[in-house]
């Protein structure tokens, strides 16, 4: 089956969502492999406008299945706020959007994390976008992160959670800080998020997403080329 690829190598702002646009129409599918809820990218439809920060831009366009990929970290929260701000505007979302089981999640001590780093590094701040992005794929990379699929599995999430705690912590005190995370209430919100995304996340692998033929075979559309599309993650366009 043929590729088409879509990298971005300027760092952001190279305009890759108006491609993945533009090339929608040519593919039954639109994976993004990486990234997380930054600035995103703008769409016009007619007069509607629309900006994408985490959900692939070829949702848009209907008949087309979009994937999330293990790649990427998901903030639940501006996850769920993008579904419906995309309903609000009449964009219809169902099983036409599957994110990857192994996606991570970005998770308020995230946010925190960035936000130390950030003030300990005074006048040399990097300036980033305090959305919790880079602590979460530190986490992931440190094997103590948490997955979407963890979220289906919410009595191991206690234990999970205790983990990161424990890395959080040592990070404040450390730097002679503190901070308040509610965790009791975290772990209530993500065994909420599991049960009212549990429909969406799965094994989303080029391996196994033949699993899924029916939901492609339902997003196809005549003389389509078969062909997939893999975009890095979205930036303002």
């Amino acid at each position: 089956m043929p590729n088409i690829v879509i990298a971005g190598a300027q760092w952001g702002d190279e305009g890759k969502g108006k491609i993945v646009d533009l090339l929608t129409e040519r593919v039954q599918v639109v994976a993004r492999y990486n990234g997380g809820h930054n600035a995103g990218h703008t769409i016009l439809l007619g007069k509607r406008k629309f900006v994408l920060h985490v959900i692939p831009s070829g949702i848009l366009h209907p008949g087309i299945l979009c994937v999330m990929g293990n790649g990427m970290v998901v903030d639940p929260w501006a996850f769920e706020a993008e579904l419906a701000e995309l309903a609000r505007q009449g964009i219809e979302v169902g099983d036409n959007l599957l994110v990857s089981e192994r996606a991570h999640l970005i998770l308020p001590h995230h946010r925190a994390l960035e936000g130390l780093s950030e003030d300990l590094r005074g006048a040399r701040k990097i300036g980033t976008t305090q959305r919790g992005i880079g602590p979460a794929y530190e986490d992931k990379a440190g094997r103590r992160g948490i997955t979407m699929g963890d979220l289906l599995r919410p009595a191991a999430l206690p234990a999970k959670l205790e983990e990161a705690r424990r890395h959080f912590e040592q990070v404040f005190r450390g730097a002679g800080r503190t901070a308040d995370v509610a965790w009791d209430k975290l772990y209530e919100n993500l065994a909420d998020f599991g049960e009212r995304l549990r429909p969406r996340i799965g094994d989303v692998s080029l391996a196994s997403i033949a699993t899924w033929r029916p939901a492609i075979r339902s997003c196809s559309r005549a003389r389509r080329p078969r062909c997939w599309t893999w975009t890095t993650a979205p930036t303002r366009s």
